[in-house]
């Protein structure tokens, strides 16, 4: 009698440190890598940028621009893509300290926060379950080295295709999130 399938495991990609700005988000085996930018002769411009298994360099998918005074703009594409702003890209729920946005096949998605833990459903999914969810890095006796990275753990059923805007929708939620 034939063992039953396994299920496969949850994936997790681990930040390697704790900035917005300047980190990279990575699987164990690098197939899913992306590495996040800001140069300090642009200190309003985050770039992501994601490895390309082929060629095995890295290609500029989207950024970020955050100038003082105007709105958060964000650009998909590399340098020859459109300017849109971030609320024309997600619309913020301040009460819940979420926002909703439109990933790349058409689905509408959720950033919602869960016991102080951010998670990314499906907006028209009535059971919630979380496709990716967030895990804070801990600390050795909470003031010395991390004894564990902060993680994005990405349930099997997520489809990756829409990873890319899923991480830039991250990215714009969790600094809303630290600033207020």
């Amino acid at each position: 009698m034939p063992l039953p399938n396994k299920a496969e495991p949850d994936r997790r990609m681990v930040f390697t440190t704790n900035s917005l700005r300047n980190t990279t988000i990575s699987v164990e085996d690098d197939t899913l890598y992306y590495e996040i930018v800001t140069r300090f002769w642009h200190p309003h411009l985050t770039k992501i940028f994601k490895l390309d298994e082929d060629t095995r360099g890295l290609i500029l998918i989207a950024e970020i621009e955050r100038e003082p005074g105007k709105d958060v703009r964000v650009r998909f594409g590399g340098e020859h893509g459109e300017w849109i702003n971030e609320k024309d890209f997600m619309s913020w729920d301040f009460r819940k300290r979420g926002a909703v946005f439109t990933g790349g096949e058409g689905v509408e998605y959720r950033w919602k926060s869960h016991r102080r833990r951010l998670q990314l459903v499906r907006a028209n999914d009535d059971a919630k379950v979380p496709l990716i969810q967030y895990h804070s890095y801990r600390r050795h006796f909470f003031i010395f080295r991390m004894s564990r990275h902060a993680f994005l753990e990405i349930k099997p059923e997520a489809n990756t295709e829409g990873l890319d805007k899923w991480i830039v929708s991250y990215l714009l939620v969790e600094r809303r999130r630290r600033n207020t």
